[in-house]
């Protein structure tokens, strides 16, 4: 079964920075494209930024020049450094399969942007 843990998150002030990090297991990462995923309140759950297994990424508009999705197989990792954040990026942030999910979703991480 596919175990993914979300981490890395916390409370920013606005232009402030974060790093989350997804650990999953086994070698998903290796073979699988991946994406993070957000979920404001009272909004639906939406793709943030995706990594395929060749390593091309590809990004929301909204996040496009601030977030930078990144994987490390040795390790597997993957990441989102996440800079210039603004209140609208407030959320639980997810890692999953992309483009198609595992069943499975981590406890996800909580990201607050405030001043």
């Amino acid at each position: 079964q596919v175990q993914l843990v979300e981490s890395g998150g916390g409370l920013v002030q606005p232009g402030g920075s974060l790093r989350l990090s997804c650990a999953a297991s086994g070698t998903i990462l290796r073979v699988n494209g991946m994406g993070w995923y957000r979920q404001a309140p009272g909004k639906q759950r939406e793709l943030v930024a995706t990594i395929r297994s060749g390593g091309s990424t590809n990004y929301v508009d909204s996040v496009k020049g601030r977030f930078t999705i990144s994987r490390d197989n040795a390790k597997n990792t993957m990441y989102l450094q996440m800079n210039s954040l603004k209140p609208e990026d407030t959320a639980v942030y997810y890692c999953n399969g992309y483009p198609i999910q595992f069943a499975s979703w981590g406890q996800g991480t909580q990201v607050t942007v405030s001043s």
